[in-house]
């Protein structure tokens, strides 16, 4: 997994990107937790996802928003680090000008900043939010959202209540065309301790499912 330092809006950002071998890979994008509360790319989970998606072929990057690591400048308080998400991306796509799909996955913090850039950019096709504090800051951004994804929570999350995040999903629902894959681990707290295999295999199979939907829907056009 190639070490890659790219422009950011506040100074060169630190990441780890993995190029897959298919021609047209699809890309995903993965967000760490909150920066001031030990969040870094080298997070347990974080690293999870990373190569949850590496090994469903995907061309992959995980980073260190501002502050944090070897990445320059500091802490913005949300709006920066959206800014650094977009960065991210942009470097990423110009690596891969045909990509066949694009997908952002944030836990935590990272999951905010995630959906904070779903509703900037048309162009992505899914996204996985594990414990979004819904709590803390006002989704009500997310109005339309675009599409759908997968949401995960803790039923012991104290920093990322339960019952904050379902009445998220809820309102996501109610949207049109939107349906959100919810999933709750009712022993999880906001670590997921014991939970990393799960959410690998509930991502994994978000994932394949919804894109062979939207491949069925691009076939049927």
């Amino acid at each position: 997994m190639p070490e890659v330092m790219f422009a950011g809006p506040d100074g060169r950002l630190e990441g780890r990107y993995h190029h897959s071998n298919e021609p047209n890979a699809p890309l995903a994008l993965v967000l760490h937790p909150h920066p001031l509360h030990g969040g870094t790319m080298n997070n347990r989970i974080t690293y999870a996802l990373y190569r949850t998606f590496e090994n469903m072929g995907f061309s992959v990057m995980r980073y260190n928003s501002r502050g944090v690591g070897r990445s320059q400048g500091r802490f913005d308080g949300g709006i920066g680090e959206i800014s650094d998400a977009a960065a991210a991306l942009d470097w990423m796509q110009m690596i891969n000008p045909n990509a066949s799909g694009l997908w952002i996955a944030g836990y935590s913090f990272g999951a905010f900043v995630g959906m904070q850039l779903l509703m900037r950019r048309p162009e992505i096709t899914g996204w996985i939010s594990i414990a979004p504090p819904a709590a803390h800051y006002d989704f009500g951004f997310l109005a339309p959202c675009p599409c759908g994804g997968l949401m995960i929570a803790g039923g012991k999350d104290d920093m990322a209540p339960e019952p904050a995040i379902h009445k998220l999903v809820d309102k996501l629902n109610t949207q049109k065309g939107v349906a959100v894959d919810y999933r709750v681990y009712p022993e999880a707290d906001h670590i997921f301790a014991k939970q990393a295999d799960k959410i690998t295999a509930a991502v994994e199979d978000h994932v394949t499912r919804a894109m062979s939907q939207q491949h069925m829907a691009l076939a049927a056009d």
